[in-house]
């Protein structure tokens, strides 16, 4: 076993903002063993991952899996042992089992061994998160003495509570913060993480490094963006967002403490770019780490379908997209040219197939039965309860997976058929807005993202753009027919779904009472639809699954 020579006056620490695959234990311990040689090559003394990257985060219920734990063990012995060739140490993130139950831990590796352990001691129980279901609390940390430099390692929801970790490494000689992190995005995230981070720095005094996770797990999308801070609350470097990417940072000693010496700061996306980019991502390690080989959905010729069908070819290339154009009876020559100017757009591939037969079909099947009823609802479900029976053929035939495409607004309301349009594995789209998915694609029609596989230029048609959006299953429908116009169904929404709000609050931004009874009417009774719902990119602080849960059984009504 080699010994590791003690920093003097600098530290050189790599911030590994890398996609781990939650389970995939031997995968990921290549990667961070890659990420290691790569630090090494580029003079690092110490190498942070983020939190519990060995199993990927968020494990969920995989660790209640002894098997599972000791797989996970054995994988922070093996990157223990490659640290006695002198190069780097490692602080690394992996669940564990302890003498009185599971820990959410990090290691700190270097010189063969593991050179300290940490447990979590703050666990978050809110929205996406539900960490005391499976771990259990750890004790008040110390800091770690890594070649002669006294180093706090904080986990994630540590720093955003006062419950006095930051504080207590100050207390007992902690000299610089590295905090490995498991932050999944939504809208406005990267100001939120740096307001927690500059109270930490304040009532400390000391330089924090913010390291966190980037890739899709589920709905959630890891943005990575890590970062820090200097003593002095100075901004000491920003990396990249939805990237990955290791950077070496240089830190020197000085009286006043750590400061980094050397810096790069990238430019944070604005809203839509950072949102779009959001569903590319997710949208792209869902597909992929489920390994299917290619996507299929119907493409009618409408806003959503266009987007979620420009997400998927900037996300797997054209050649892994089919579109299927699938008409009825209603179906306007304008969303026929549509369809197939964005198909053509994007260089995916494109089929026409009616739907007038099995359509036919199955209501001359129901004739007898609904003999004497009047056409209506039944038979507009019909439509497209068939388009979503031929996508899903179409999926069993070749094993595409089929990309479901309807909006939040939509969802909130229960504007979706059940084994129809909501049939599908995943849904890039889900918690946007009517009105944030037109925001989006005419964002996309200006930019082609970083790393994008599709085509520049419009590839949302214009026409499509600037239409009336509508089901069309009936003549001359439009769903403002029925729904309040978007930007005030959206506005009412936010207010019920994001924010909480009380009616009367909601009437007092200048709303009618009658609608915003109407829509919180329907948002409750939606809720049995939405449970059957396909998992979803999270854009919103509260989206609908693991943000929102709410009683499918509910006879409360805000009538105040």
């Amino acid at each position: 076993m080699s010994e590791t020579k003690k920093i003097s006056d600098v530290l050189r620490v790599a911030i590994a903002q890398l996609n781990p695959t939650v389970g995939d234990i031997a995968g990921n311990l290549a990667r961070a063993r890659a990420a290691r040689q790569d630090a090494a090559s580029q003079g690092a003394d110490l190498v942070l991952f983020t939190e519990l990257f060995l199993s990927g985060y968020p494990p969920e219920d995989l660790v209640l899996k002894p098997a599972f734990l000791k797989a996970c063990l054995a994988a922070v012995e093996q990157l223990a042992a490659d640290t006695a060739d002198g190069g780097p140490g490692v602080i690394i993130g992996f669940p564990r089992q302890g003498e009185k139950g599971r820990h959410n831990s990090v290691a700190v590796l270097d010189a063969g061994r593991i050179l300290a352990l940490r447990d979590k001691v703050d666990l978050p129980n809110y929205g996406e998160f539900d960490e005391k279901r499976v771990f259990i609390e750890g004790e008040m940390p110390g800091p770690v003495n890594f070649r002669g430099v006294r180093i706090g390692v904080p986990i994630c929801e540590e720093i955003w509570n006062d419950l006095g970790v930051c504080e207590t490494l100050a207390e007992t000689g902690a000299e610089i913060l590295l905090v490995p992190n498991g932050s999944p995005y939504y809208r406005g995230k990267v100001d939120v993480r740096h307001q927690v981070v500059l109270r930490q720095v304040i009532e400390t005094g000391l330089p924090l490094i913010y390291a966190n996770q980037v890739g899709g797990q589920d709905e959630l999308v890891f943005d990575g963006a890590s970062f820090a801070f200097n003593g002095d609350k100075s901004l000491a470097f920003q990396m990249s967002q939805f990237e990955e990417t290791l950077s070496v940072s240089t830190w020197k000693r000085t009286e006043d403490g750590w400061r980094c010496r050397e810096s790069a700061v990238s430019k944070i996306p604005d809203q839509e770019e950072a949102d779009y980019r959001a569903c590319v991502l997710g949208f792209k390690d869902y597909v992929n780490k489920n390994s299917f080989k290619s996507v299929v959905l119907g493409l009618s010729g409408g806003i959503d379908s266009a987007l979620c069908a420009a997400i998927a070819v900037d996300a797997l290339g054209e050649e892994r997209v089919r579109t299927i154009m699938l008409p009825y009876h209603y179906t306007s020559e304008e969303s026929f040219a549509d369809a197939a100017a964005c198909a053509k757009a994007l260089g995916c591939h494109y089929d026409t197939v009616p739907i007038i037969e099995p359509v036919q079909g199955f209501l001359s099947a129901l004739a007898d039965m609904f003999e004497g009823t009047e056409s209506g609802i039944t038979e507009e479900n019909l439509q497209s309860r068939t388009r979503g029976t031929i996508l899903m053929a179409v999926s069993n035939k070749f094993g595409s997976m089929v990309v479901t495409t309807g909006n939040k607004s939509e969802m909130s309301v229960g504007y979706a058929t059940l084994y129809g349009d909501m049939n599908g594995g995943f849904n890039p789209i889900k918690d946007l807005y009517k009105m944030q998915v037109y925001a989006l694609s005419a964002w996309r029609n200006q930019h082609v993202p970083p790393g994008a596989l599709g085509p520049s230029g419009e590839v949302i048609p214009a026409n499509i753009l600037s239409k009336a959006p509508s089901a069309e299953l009936r003549p001359n429908q439009t769903d403002q027919d029925s729904l309040p116009p978007y930007p005030v169904l959206d506005d009412i929404l936010e207010c019920l779904v994001e924010k909480e709000m009380a009616v009367e609050d909601i009437v007092g931004r200048g709303h009618d009472i009658a609608v915003v009874h109407r829509v919180e009417h329907l948002l409750y009774l939606a809720e049995y639809k939405r449970r059957q719902s396909a998992p979803g990119v999270k854009i919103t602080k509260k989206n609908f699954g693991r943000d929102r849960r709410y009683p499918i059984t509910n006879r409360f009504r805000d009538r105040a």
